[in-house]
């Protein structure tokens, strides 16, 4: 199944044999203060600059309606955000990770998007559209 939306994602963590707890982290950009001229340039017209975390949660697919649920949610917490990184966790013999799991596995994957490594989560936009990064 290919995941062309937020809500595709969310059909196929649902499809699973083993129940699912789905990480999420909201990152932001920032303009690192080493930044060239020309990097200051580009990220004033909305490209470029370094991601940041920002906060992050972990839910069962069965707590989350669909993307605007999880953007209004985010929204309480008062950070904009420009992208969110999404990750999955299987469960075993029929049971979902617990919360504790989720907390050590944020950790690592805050530590991740920090060294820029994001290849392994599925970054979308603040409309839940996938998106490609370079």
């Amino acid at each position: 199944m290919g995941i062309a939306s937020f809500d595709d994602l969310l059909r196929a963590a649902r499809l699973q044999p083993e129940p699912q707890r789905l990480l999420f982290v909201f990152a932001g950009a920032e303009l690192p203060e080493d930044s060239t001229p020309e990097q200051r340039a580009r990220f004033q017209q909305g490209e470029g600059g370094a991601l940041v975390p920002l906060m992050s949660v972990d839910k069962l697919p069965e707590e989350l309606s669909g993307f605007a649920a999880l953007a209004e949610e985010s929204r309480q917490f008062g950070r904009d955000w420009s992208v969110v990184f999404v990750a999955a966790l299987s469960g075993r013999n029929g049971r979902a990770p617990d919360s504790a799991t989720a907390g050590r596995s944020l950790d690592r994957m805050i530590e991740a998007i920090k060294a820029g490594a994001v290849a392994s989560f599925l970054p979308f936009d603040q409309q839940g559209r996938p998106l490609l990064l370079d």
